[in-house]
């Protein structure tokens, strides 16, 4: 069976962007030994046009091959014209509003999200499943959430998109490990309690 990771950063009070989800503010903190970190370790997480500018574009997969994220993610790399921001990965975009993929490697769900993540960590072979963004999709999948990397930055932003888009339930999981890194950033890694 296959883990879905939802690998997302977010602020110190748990906002993975502001009320319109925008989380530039954060990306001054990709820097350092958290950036060392995030190639050597998560080096799939990176987009294509990063991998290239950051010299790791044939560095293998380590933890993950498949993507799925929002629609709202998917448009930011539309918008600077990249069709396949994932090439490395299989890419799934879940949206209810894209017809159709502008790209022949992008599969779009648009119904049954659920069901589809499900028939994919099925799958006997390969590495997990990243879910990428989306705070919505996050609180659709939250029963199928294996595993959480939680990239927290030294930012609060008082109100903004919360990392899971979803009514009220606990939900419990253990901490499987913490690294903090010189810029202030904070990464722990927790394993859902079944």
């Amino acid at each position: 069976m296959r883990h879905l990771t939802y690998f997302i950063a977010c602020s110190i009070d748990g906002f993975i962007g502001d009320p319109d989800g925008d989380a530039s503010s954060m990306f001054g903190f990709v820097d350092g030994d958290y950036l060392e970190f995030l190639k050597s370790e998560y080096p799939e997480t990176v987009p294509v046009a990063g991998r290239e500018a950051l010299g790791i574009r044939d560095s293998p997969n380590k933890h993950f091959d498949t993507l799925i994220q929002g629609r709202a993610s998917y448009r930011l790399a539309l918008d600077a014209g990249i069709t396949s921001p994932y090439g490395h990965l299989r890419e799934y975009v879940a949206s209810r509003s894209l017809e159709k993929a502008p790209d022949s490697g992008v599969e779009i769900i648009a119904d049954d999200l659920v069901s589809r993540v499900r028939a994919l960590k099925a799958e006997g072979d390969g590495l997990g499943i990243y879910l990428c963004g989306g705070s919505q999709i996050a609180g659709e999948l939250l029963d199928e959430i294996d595993e959480l990397v939680i990239k927290t930055y030294p930012q609060v932003y008082g109100s903004g998109m919360p990392m899971f888009g979803a009514g009220f339930a606990v939900t419990d999981f253990a901490l499987d490990w913490v690294r903090t890194f010189g810029n202030g950033v904070v990464v722990r890694k927790y394993s859902r309690k079944r």
